[in-house]
């Protein structure tokens, strides 16, 4: 009975809220009692089905303000009107299917359809705001003139209501193509100039390039890789480094696509930390054994020396990497930050470099070892898009760029090198970073 009182949106927040729970009840209860990959796969078809139930009270709100609102309207015509409502429909369910291309629609180059509909969720996400706050807005000027409420007013207050929607859709569109053309750019070229306590003498100006979040699947494939790569290369770093997010997928799917590391040359070496999404893959083991053979070192829980090219054996710096937190949460066998164990072999006299993919992960190792001198994170891809800007801006303790903490510790995070899911950047810009490291 209580649930019939429920409004629609209040059932699906309802419903979204029982996914919730099983996906939580499932890496409680299921994590030892399953194969990994089976768990992995229930978790994926979990989180198509959570983000859509939530979607669902977006795409109510949508079609309420967009073809409900104009329905009655005279001024529209009937089979414009038809015409309309069938483009709205096809946006949502586009919006809707993107999630699921992660799991049928990879392979090395991306699909149209995966394109098209991770285009329409940015373009969601963008017009549920902008409705929202529009909205807002409206029932605020209803407010204040509501004690003088006639039927002129009302009239008024329904023509508001339709400027209000024509208004969203047009800046919705307008945003999308912007945002569209900006991510369609090869990434941007940033140098920045890094101070590192006790770096050796022999290896100031030591070029360091930071990639981090290619996400190669849905709506990144080979040929951007290649892009990505060959700038590198006119780069000629002593290091290249990839903090994280280079993939969403299986190696079965997307490994041809990753082909083009093996043509990086970087005189002291290439690698590789985990971001949060290998661990969604359920496939992090073949990764590793894939980006080795492509002469990509990953550091899993482990260090390296970075010794000087033309300097003393004493003169090195000591290059430690962390798997992603999120492997903890998933109880991933085998993985999980374990910063102890990165720096083990680290000597307090030499300059320590971090790559840990999370700027949460990056803070947590700050405040347990102060005599980390610089850590190198990603993740947050400067929020990619308006408004998710605003969110991850609040969610994480670093965003975007370089941060000093403390004395002689440094912290920069990339806004990442592609984008995930949604082939737009709004307020961002895709960055490869040009690291020069100085001795203090």
């Amino acid at each position: 009975m209580i649930i019939k009182q429920l409004s629609l949106e209040a059932k699906i927040a309802a419903l979204a809220g029982i996914v919730c729970f099983s996906m939580i009840a499932s890496r409680t209860y299921l994590a030892e009692r399953i194969e990994v990959k089976r768990l992995r796969w229930l978790l994926k078809l979990q989180m198509v089905f959570f983000a859509n139930t939530l979607m669902l009270i977006g795409s109510v709100h949508i079609w309420r303000n967009t073809v409900t609102m104009f329905y009655r309207s005279p001024a529209v015509n009937a089979c414009c009107f038809t015409f309309w409502k069938v483009a709205v429909l096809m946006f949502l369910i586009l919006a809707h299917s993107s999630s699921s291309t992660t799991l049928f629609l990879v392979a090395e180059e991306p699909y149209f359809f995966s394109l098209v509909a991770y285009t329409c969720l940015g373009g969601y996400i963008i017009l549920i705001f902008f409705l929202f706050t529009l909205g807002s807005l409206e029932q605020g000027y209803k407010l204040l003139v509501h004690r003088n409420t006639n039927l002129n007013t009302i009239n008024k207050n329904g023509k508001l209501a339709m400027k209000k929607t024509v208004l969203a859709i047009t800046v919705t569109v307008a945003l999308t193509i912007l945002g569209l053309l900006n991510a369609s750019q090869p990434p941007a070229v940033k140098s920045v100039e890094i101070t590192v306590h006790k770096l050796p003498l022999s290896m100031d100006k030591l070029k360091v390039v930071l990639l981090s979040d290619i996400h190669l699947g849905p709506t990144v494939g080979k040929s951007k890789l290649e892009m990505i790569v060959k700038m590198v290369k006119a780069l000629k770093p002593d290091i290249t480094v990839i903090v994280g997010d280079l993939t969403d997928s299986d190696v079965k799917d997307v490994g041809p696509a990753v082909e083009p590391l093996g043509k990086l040359n970087s005189y002291l070496g290439t690698y590789f930390v985990t971001g949060n999404h290998e661990y969604y893959t359920s496939d992090v083991n073949s990764w590793f054994e894939l980006l080795k053979l492509l002469n990509v070192q990953p550091l899993h829980n482990e260090n390296t020396k970075i010794m000087s090219p033309g300097g003393r054996e004493s003169d090195w710096f000591c290059l430690a990497g962390v798997d992603d937190i999120e492997a903890n949460v998933l109880r991933y066998s085998g993985h999980g930050m374990d910063l102890e164990k990165a720096l083990g072999d680290c000597d307090v006299d030499h300059a320590i470099v971090l790559l840990a993919h999370q700027p949460l992960a990056a803070k947590r190792a700050v405040q347990a070892r102060p005599d980390i001198n610089l850590v190198l994170s990603g993740h947050t891809h400067g929020g990619q898009i308006f408004p998710l800007n605003i969110i991850t801006y609040f969610m994480n303790p670093f965003f975007v760029g370089l941060y000093k903490v403390g004395q002689s510790t440094s912290v920069y995070v990339s806004p990442g090198t592609m984008y995930y899911g949604i082939p737009m950047r709004l307020g961002s810009r895709a960055e490869i970073t040009e690291i020069i490291l100085h001795c203090s």
